[in-house]
């Protein structure tokens, strides 16, 4: 690395960064627990195989072209995709981004690359063919991911104006760490998939209850420590604002939490596991935008709105007709356009400019002296991003679905996705599998005959 570059790295900052890029991986595993969980007890192992696909997808393009595409300094600086002069991470090893080497940068933006297209597998539980995931995740990363991460997270040069992402740059909409990139770019991705692909079968007539509310909520616990990397590394340092973060992190969260089972309780007499746990992801997806634009009493503030408005919001599937199976539109999509939206409202001077020479000349909502100036730019981010993610990806799946079709066969999604895609099951409890020796469960399987065994728990399966 060139001696004016390592001037620059600050050893604390990167190893805060690299701390934070494995926070974030844990938060798709976290995911696939949180999604598995809510699934019936026949479709487990696909869920979980969807996530863990998604890993190995956009970690590959990621360093192809992905990283490139959002990152590298776009031809004519228009703000809306980046070059490609980054293209299989050239460069990055003799360069530095801020005070850390551009590599672990990039590394910690493929994690929220990867986690992006992940939350989309839970709108479509239960009934997608798994090459035709997989085949999804490399297109919309690349034709939908890619772009708006551009958008929303490419400064550019921060002496220049106006050379780095249409939003960030060019409008000034603030989001920290993703709100709308990340949260309702895949909550609107889910919705147009859910639509494309259709309901499942029976629904909403027979009930589909989460066959395991235990990994709900271990999931849910998984993603809360990890999104302490999301948020506070997002500040790329260790530093005040990656504290201001973490703070604000940790009590929208808690508050969000608290209001979803208040909620509950008040709509429907009872509070609820699996409402903790939605509630609590549903704080930590409306701070992601804000946690460097509000002080601790304003996240508060965030978290019990989010919390009563995702909780409302998810009641609502039904009332529209469409088939979101895990509530991926009614906490990411809201979630993350509330975040941004509360921006508007609630940013105080003193956070979002804590790194400025002159603390406290930062950006302010209407709540503290802005005007409805930042509110307007808010406001223009979130329905670029809604727009261009719902169209994109209706147009993708349709595509997809009329060459290879999305949707397995009725008589699979009937019987499991996991036995009739995967050859396997999340849970046995005879033992006939194994009486032959190792392997002949999946024999089995593949010669569709399961031994007599269930394949989940037969209780919840009887009433899924």
């Amino acid at each position: 690395m060139p001696p004016d570059v390592l001037k620059l790295m600050n050893s604390g900052d990167t190893a805060w960064l690299l701390a934070s890029s494995a926070l974030v991986l844990l938060m798709t595993p976290g995911l696939a627990f949180f999604y598995g969980g809510m699934t019936r007890s026949k479709s487990v192992l696909n869920m979980l195989m969807m996530n863990f696909a998604t890993i190995g997808i956009v970690s590959v393009l990621w360093v192809l072209y992905g990283y490139s595409l959002a990152f590298a300094k776009d031809v004519g600086n228009h703000g809306f995709i980046g070059g490609f002069g980054r293209v299989g991470l050239k460069d990055t090893l003799i360069s530095a981004s801020g005070t850390s080497p551009e590599l672990a940068f990039a590394s910690f933006q493929l994690m929220f690359a990867i986690i992006t297209p992940a939350l989309i597998s839970g709108a479509i539980a239960d009934r997608v063919k798994f090459g035709g995931w997989c085949a999804f995740v490399a297109i919309w990363t690349t034709v939908v991911y890619f772009p708006v991460a551009h958008w929303v997270f490419f400064f550019g040069d921060l002496t220049t104006t106006k050379d780095g992402g249409f939003l960030a740059d060019h409008i000034g909409a603030l989001d920290f760490a993703g709100g709308t990139a990340v949260h309702l770019n895949a909550g609107m991705a889910g919705l147009a998939m859910a639509l494309v692909v259709g309901k499942r079968i029976g629904w909403p007539k027979e009930p589909m209850r989460p066959h395991n509310v235990p990994f709900v909520l271990l999931g849910a616990g998984l993603l809360w420590f990890g999104w302490f990397g999301f948020n506070a590394g997002s500040a790329l340092a260790a530093n005040g604002q990656a504290s201001v973060a973490f703070m604000n992190t940790q009590v929208a969260t808690a508050a969000a939490a608290l209001a979803w089972v208040i909620m509950e309780k008040i709509r429907y007499g009872k509070s609820t596991a699996l409402g903790m746990a939605s509630g609590a992801v549903a704080g930590l997806v409306a701070i992601t935008p804000a946690c460097a634009s509000v002080n601790p009493v304003g996240a508060i503030i965030v978290g019990l709105i989010a919390g009563a408005l995702c909780s409302v919001a998810v009641g609502m599937k039904s009332k529209f007709g469409f088939d979101d199976s895990l509530d991926v539109v009614g906490v990411h999509a809201v979630g993350g356009a509330a975040g941004a939206l509360l921006i508007g409202f609630l940013a105080t001077p003193t956070v979002t400019g804590i790194l400025t020479p002159a603390k406290g000349d930062g950006p302010a909502g209407l709540f503290y002296g802005g005007g409805l100036s930042q509110l307007g730019k808010q406001c223009i981010g979130v329905v670029m991003v809604a727009v261009y993610s719902f169209v994109l990806t209706w147009i993708i799946g349709k595509v997809l679905d009329k060459i290879m079709g999305l949707r397995i066969t009725d008589e699979d999604e009937a019987s499991g996705i996991d036995l009739a895609v995967h050859a396997e099951s999340a849970y046995e409890f005879g033992t006939s599998h194994s009486a032959s020796g190792g392997g002949s469960g999946i024999l089995a399987a593949l010669k569709g005959d399961n031994g007599g065994q269930p394949t989940g728990d037969t209780k919840v399966e009887a009433e899924a």
